[in-house]
């Protein structure tokens, strides 16, 4: 899996060398959801700007301007389309109706070799199933809650999107993957995983936050003044997950419910745990895997591909 993360710093609260600060953390945090390339996107007054390489967070070099008010970013774990070619990575540069965008995925689509032909959408060198998305969006009259919804009933299979506009307007996308959004006095912090946005905190020792309801099939769109918009999409059977049906009593389970637990301090959503008890893996050998946390995540996008397949 990946992470999405960002800061909206709607009312100017922090300056460069402090944004700098928070996403260097926030990002470093996200590494536990890849390792293989990172990036960022954010605008200036010259226009969007979008920063990736084919590195750890940890090793991503980058100088956050002083006006650019909204970072977002992404850490890739790969799954399609190899992280040594710079443009597999994320976040994805689009255009529709005059207006540029970024977009980054977390999640694995298995529909994206269909959509290509069913929608006719050009070819590319980009290799990664994410990519279809931002071609979808562009295939649009414009950016917006109308084009955004149309995107997400089309993929199939787990996502959350994250979507900068020249504006600064962002759009979060809630499919069945996890997201975090926290509110505080003049900002937002976002990334995939409660664990990751607390690790941050910390660290960061940001207080007086209120985390903002995100729920499945949400739209939420955050403009440049920190205004926040909801609308919902259709996800019935958008997704090929929905292992919690073989276990509905797991947390009535102590020992898999603390497995449960200790996975979400690596990063590891439940959903994946329950994947991997469908899987055959039993307790004892899923907590020996949890100290091996990246291996784990590529075991986890192997199993997933695999049931996709089949």
């Amino acid at each position: 899996m990946c992470s999405l993360f960002g800061l909206i710093d709607y009312a100017n609260v922090f300056t460069a060398k402090e944004k700098n600060r928070i996403i260097a953390v926030l990002s470093r945090e996200c590494e536990v959801r890849g390792t293989d390339a990172t990036g960022i996107a954010f605008n200036t007054d010259s226009g969007l700007h979008i920063f990736k390489r084919p590195v750890a967070a940890h090793m991503l070099w980058y100088k956050i301007p002083e006006r650019a008010r909204v970072i977002m970013g992404h850490t890739r774990m790969t799954t399609q389309g190899s992280a040594k070619h710079n443009y597999n990575n994320h976040p994805f540069p689009g255009r529709v109706g005059g207006m540029d965008f970024a977009l980054a995925h977390n999640g694995v689509l298995y529909n994206d070799s269909k959509l290509k032909v069913s929608e006719q959408l050009p070819v590319s060198r980009i290799q990664t199933d994410s990519y279809v998305a931002v071609q979808l969006i562009e295939k649009e009259p414009a950016l917006g809650f109308d084009s955004i919804r149309n995107m997400a009933e089309k993929t199939k299979g787990t996502f959350c999107y994250s979507i900068l506009d020249r504006n600064n307007n962002v759009y979060l996308v809630k499919g069945d993957n996890p997201l975090a959004l926290y509110k505080f006095n003049g900002f937002y912090i976002y990334a995939s995983t409660d664990t990751i946005m607390k690790n941050t905190l910390s660290k960061l020792k940001l207080t007086g936050y209120s985390k903002v309801n995100v729920e499945t099939g949400s739209i939420i769109r955050i403009d440049s003044t920190g205004t926040i918009e909801m609308q919902t999409f259709d996800i019935e059977d958008n997704s090929f997950g929905g292992y919690y049906n073989y276990f509905p009593n797991y947390h009535e389970d102590e020992f898999i419910g603390d497995i449960m637990e200790f996975a979400g301090f690596f990063g590891i959503d439940e959903e994946d745990i329950a994947l991997l008890l469908y899987c055959g893996f039993d307790e004892l050998e899923i907590e020996e895997m949890l100290y091996d946390p990246i291996e784990l995540q590529r075991c986890i996008s192997e199993l997933k591909c695999c049931d996709m397949m089949c």
